[in-house]
């Protein structure tokens, strides 16, 4: 055992949590005592990669103390040839995380890596001046189509109060997806649940009790930086989350519980007696930067749009001494085979509202222009068979956010409840699905998370009121460790089918239930047909899908 693996087994040991393997190689422990975590006991080390490209990926990791990150990387397990790169330092102001974008790999090509940091003051560790080493493993994806490409996406984690449960494993649906061995894994938003607590113990199905691992900065709902940090610290706690990441690149999304349920312009909390900070866009600043801090994403060229969520208190941060910025809609080019957009549906929104404006306006945006054009021009340029477009929200479900000051109901989503004309936030969306078809854009799939079920859906103009696009497919999966729900109603706009959906008898199932769903698609380098497979916690097929790919 690594003296970075044993140092995390003793903080873990000392929070109450005895810690074993079970017979699948998964662990097994019991929670000795209900505990918080002592606010000042050290985070253990954390490396994980993200957006991965035929030339390179972004190596993210924590520290355990101030220090400069080094980066090694090779072909060969033993790191007998190595690329040996410096990082920035790790410092309290970037909560002990660095990031580097290694760049110069070969295409179609298996890596391992592994990171160290320097110590401070000339302190010794295993490698000299350096501490313990971290290593995990990523491919680069081929500029031939010469191989399968598989990749995994789902979202919603530690939600509703179903934390890291050690008793049955902690958060298993890591270890199924790991098991699957993904070139990628897209999080499609709500990494974690800020506006959540995480309590010691909490009442499951059946009179169950759900064990959880508690820290001080989960136990209640985040408001401060050093809270909302804690929320990212905690989910890499778990021992499958943490294998994960070192194994399987993530490509990072968010969605509202990064910062606090439902939040856009309209969001008051005024009432909500939880919090003692009511102004929410002083949370979006704070949970916003602890999102980015902890994504291993690359930076982006900075132009984006100026809008009430990122002109907030931390906006010099936003951008880098290079002139990149920290914004989260971007491309993935995986090959040939595919290229994944990654939407942000929540930077750019306008207030969520009763959403049946008959025009466009800042009041109906919800990517915005840029974004919309950024998107449209992304596809258009595209050579990829297939143009994946992982949206944080699903379009036609229904999504509600309680009522207006008049009684209106008032929507979170893009769907309004009406099957009729598009209006409100449709409208936006019916430009976007005719920018798609007239420039001839082929092979389009949405994925998407957010709701806490699985479901198939094929939209179609000759069944939709809105009837100027393209046919295509939204395949939804999710949560992956937090409440279940649904099924959500459907909006016909846009000509929505439901051809398959698997959602809970009853309101906030808990993990123990077994309602816990990832998405999994994997492509045929031959034929070039894409198979989308909506997985359970076991990781057994719920439901199959193979399209094949037009011209």
């Amino acid at each position: 055992m690594s003296s970075s693996e044993s140092n995390r087994r003793q903080f873990l040991r000392d929070a109450g949590v005895s810690l074993g393997l079970g017979t699948l190689g998964l662990p097994t422990a019991t929670f000795a005592a209900p505990a918080i975590v002592a606010a000042n006991r050290p985070s253990p080390l954390d490396l994980q990669t993200g957006d991965p490209s035929h030339d390179g990926i972004q190596v993210w990791a924590r520290a355990d103390s101030p220090g400069r990150m080094i980066v090694e990387v090779a072909t060969d397990p033993e790191f007998r040839h190595v690329l040996r790169r410096q990082a920035p330092l790790a410092t309290e102001a970037t909560d002990l995380t660095s990031r580097l974008l290694l760049n110069g790999l070969a295409p179609g090509q298996a890596y391992h890596v592994r990171v160290a940091f320097e110590l401070p003051d000339g302190a010794r560790g295993p490698g000299g001046s350096l501490g313990p080493w971290m290593e995990g493993t990523f491919r680069t994806p081929s500029v031939v189509a010469d191989r399968p490409v598989r990749f995994l996406w789902s979202g919603d984690m530690n939600g509703q109060g179903w934390g890291i449960n050690p008793e049955i494993g902690g958060t298993r649906m890591h270890e199924t997806m790991r098991q699957r061995d993904p070139d990628f894994f897209v999080h499609n938003g709500d990494t974690i649940y800020a506006d959540g607590p995480i309590l010691p113990e909490v009442t499951a199905e059946n009179g169950q009790i759900w064990k959880n691992v508690v820290t001080e900065e989960v136990s209640k709902v985040a408001e401060t930086l050093k809270e909302y940090r804690g929320r990212h610290r905690y989910t890499l706690l778990d021992d499958n989350v943490r294998r994960f990441a070192r194994q399987v690149p993530q490509v990072m999304q968010w969605d509202d519980h990064e910062i606090c349920n439902n939040w856009s312009e309209s969001k008051d909390i005024s009432a909500d007696t939880r919090y003692t900070e009511k102004d929410v866009r002083v949370l979006v600043s704070r949970g916003r930067r602890a999102f980015l801090e902890n994504a291993p994403m690359r930076w982006q060229p900075a132009t984006f749009e100026k809008t009430w969520a990122s002109l907030t208190l931390q906006e010099n941060w936003e951008l880098d001494q290079e002139g990149l910025s920290h914004r989260v809609y971007r491309t993935i080019p995986y090959g040939p085979l595919v290229e994944v957009f990654v939407l942000d549906m929540r930077t750019y929104r306008g207030a969520n509202s009763y959403n049946l404006q008959t025009t466009e306006s800042k009041d109906t945006a919800f990517i915005g222009n840029e974004q919309l054009e950024w998107l449209v021009n992304k596809l258009a340029f595209s050579r990829a068979t297939w143009k994946v477009i992982s949206a944080d929200m699903p379009i036609g479900l229904y999504v509600s956010d309680g009522k207006d000051a008049e009684g209106r109901a008032k929507w979170e989503a893009i769907a309004n409840g009406v099957d009729g004309p598009a209006a409100g936030r449709e409208l936006e969306i019916g430009r976007l699905l005719t920018r798609i078809k007239q420039a001839g854009v082929r092979n389009v799939v949405w994925i998407t998370t957010d709701v806490h079920y699985c479901a198939a859906h094929h939209y179609h103009p000759d069944r939709a009121f809105y009837k100027n696009f393209d046919p295509f497919w939204e395949f939804v999966a999710g949560p992956l460790n937090a409440g279940s729900f649904g099924p959500n109603a459907l909006d016909e706009t846009f000509g929505p089918e439901l051809v398959f959906q698997k959602a809970p008898p009853y309101a906030n199932a808990s993990p123990l239930a077994g309602y816990q769903f990832f998405g999994e698609i994997n492509i045929d380098p031959y034929s070039r047909a894409l198979t989308v497979d909506l997985r359970d916690l076991d990781g057994v097929s719920q439901f199959t899908k193979t399209l094949q790919p037009q011209r």
